[in-house]
């Protein structure tokens, strides 16, 4: 009985990586803003979409490991087989101009979380971006993914944060299985809740975990070990999510600080109320999951492009085998961290709001493309999509949809 268990978590181990780092870098720097202004503004009553937001992205995770594992391709090159170039061009474009974005977005955690211990930005940002690019560009696919790891597993920082924070865990655990009262819902409560589900579930990310796994060179035979990893990943990322919206509920919600406009704020506003401690764990918490995405997002963006359109990718190339590749990475990142220098800061909030918002609009696309694609006989045999799968599939899709118009409609004028 012991030498089985012992080969499957052997197994678990050797394939462990791409769906638990793929799942930990969408609590990045946005993401944080979200689930702080959700916990500070509307208390442990948000709680309860976590089990929801949990199961969409695992579905939605497992189906791009399945693709990457049955296929031996990334999603853009069989977007690209079977919807033609015209379709994959426009969408690599979309990507490309979202995801840079959330670049900018990420160096703004990284601006931010060290001003909290009085770093300038024009130092924090610079080293940052050369430290990031030169991860990539110096290293290969194993010593990467390693680091990669190590990272994911800081972001327990915000459990420990969690616990200082001392909440009122009957009330958070009971809000996590139960909506609150009717009362709670008005327009701004809703809004969100829609912020809340929008956040966790981003287009880059099944480009990555698919080209991930392909990269990876993980067989059928080891899939069940792989759709762990990401099952893993899913759940462990959400309840970092749920330990930081408890956080900002226990301390900001409770002494009325509901207003905070970046990440770091909810770490600044959070250090008289529960200690130089949690403050500490909150504030380098933002700045590894800023970091950590910032070195994430480019390099799924280089891959994801560089499969649509047919041209050498992958951290085990050299700059001269795969020049498109790099030069796409590092211009990301030094557009990034430009970005950040040189707009004012009341104008990078603008910024952050944008990427959520373009991530909003291009995910039903990618879900849609990736139904599609997993539900046909010809290219996944007996691993396509059940049922099940495809009822929580297109529910999530038609759901972002829905919250993107109402998020659309929301900034109008006048609503």
């Amino acid at each position: 009985m012991w030498k089985r268990w012992r080969i499957r978590i052997l197994l678990f181990l050797a394939v462990l990586g791409p769906g638990f780092i793929t799942a930990n870098v969408d609590n990045d720097s946005g993401g944080i803003f979200t689930y702080s202004q959700a916990g500070a503004q509307y208390g442990y009553t948000l709680l309860w979409t976590m089990i929801p937001i949990t199961i969409a992205l695992i579905v939605v995770q497992e189906m791009c490991g399945r693709m990457g594992v049955v296929t031996g391709k990334g999603l853009s090159d069989l977007i690209r087989e079977e919807f033609g170039l015209r379709i994959t061009f426009v969408l690599m474009v979309l990507l490309v101009v979202v995801n840079y974005t959330n670049v900018v977005t990420e160096f703004i955690g990284i601006a931010g979380s060290l001003h909290l211990f009085h770093v300038s930005k024009f130092i924090s940002v610079p080293l940052c971006a050369l430290l990031v690019w030169a991860l990539v560009l110096r290293g290969d696919y194993k010593s990467t993914e390693k680091i990669f790891l190590a990272a994911s597993l800081v972001y327990i920082a915000y459990i420990f944060a969690g616990v200082l924070a001392q909440p009122d865990w009957h009330e958070s655990l009971l809000a996590t299985i139960r909506p609150p009262a009717k009362t709670v819902w008005n327009e701004k409560y809703i809004y969100m809740a829609i912020g809340v589900v929008g956040t966790t579930i981003a287009p880059w990310m099944q480009f990555y975990l698919q080209s991930s796994i392909v990269e990876k060179g993980i067989r059928v035979k080891d899939y069940a070990a792989s759709r762990l990893d990401v099952i893993v990943g899913c759940i462990f990322t959400d309840l970092i999510a749920w330990f930081i919206v408890v956080a900002c509920a226990a301390t900001l919600f409770v002494h009325g600080m509901g207003a905070i406009q970046v990440a770091a704020d909810a770490a600044e506003a959070m250090r008289p109320l529960a200690g130089d401690y949690a403050f500490v764990l909150f504030a380098f918490g933002l700045f590894n999951a800023s970091l950590f995405a910032a070195s994430i997002l480019p390099l799924s963006t280089a891959y994801t492009v560089c499969e649509g359109l047919g041209v050498e990718s992958g951290v085990d190339k050299s700059f001269r085998e795969a020049p498109f590749f790099y030069w796409l990475y590092s211009l990301l990142i030094v557009g990034g961290a430009l970005t950040v220098l040189l707009l004012p800061d009341a104008q990078l909030v603008n910024v952050a709001i944008l990427s959520q918002v373009l991530n909003g609009v291009l995910l039903p696309v990618v879900i849609i493309l990736m139904l599609l694609l997993i539900n046909r006989s010809d290219l996944m045999g007996q691993y396509k999509n059940s049922r099940l799968w495809n009822w929580i599939a297109w529910g999530t899709s038609l759901i972002v949809i829905g919250m993107t118009l109402a998020m659309l409609w929301g900034m109008l004028p006048g609503h």
